[in-house]
């Protein structure tokens, strides 16, 4: 279900909910940076495919990330980029500074990639 189709303070609620995992706030901050797919996610967060679908799909039915496809590759961004200095700002209020996610742990094999040189 859409967030957005709900009061304002169920959305409200739901919205920190979705955003309630931290792998969710490690994906959001990589996609942050750029538009990435899965094998993005995977290089830069050291995760299973798996795992980082199921939590694409929280997000994305959360009306957070968008989705387009370019062959058999979909590609993920934030719907919104002010949702990113939410999570900066979360962070300033929390105390600990939060970092993008660094330099990938593997390379990442999509044809994106792969045509050009492109770094998150």
């Amino acid at each position: 279900m859409n967030i957005l189709s709900l009061s304002p303070e169920k959305q409200i609620a739901d919205f920190f909910r979705v955003l309630g995992q931290p792998v969710r706030v490690q994906i959001l901050l990589t996609i942050g940076r750029g538009e990435a797919c899965v094998c993005h996610l995977e290089a830069y967060l050291g995760l299973r495919q798996a795992l980082i679908s199921q939590h694409l799909m929280v997000l994305r039915d959360a009306g957070l990330v968008t989705t387009t496809r370019d062959g058999r590759n979909i590609y993920y961004r934030l719907a919104q980029p002010e949702l990113l200095e939410l999570v900066h700002q979360a962070a300033r209020l929390t105390g600990p500074a939060v970092e993008g996610p660094g330099e990938p742990k593997s390379p990442c094999p999509c044809p994106h990639c792969n045509s050009q040189d492109v770094s998150l």
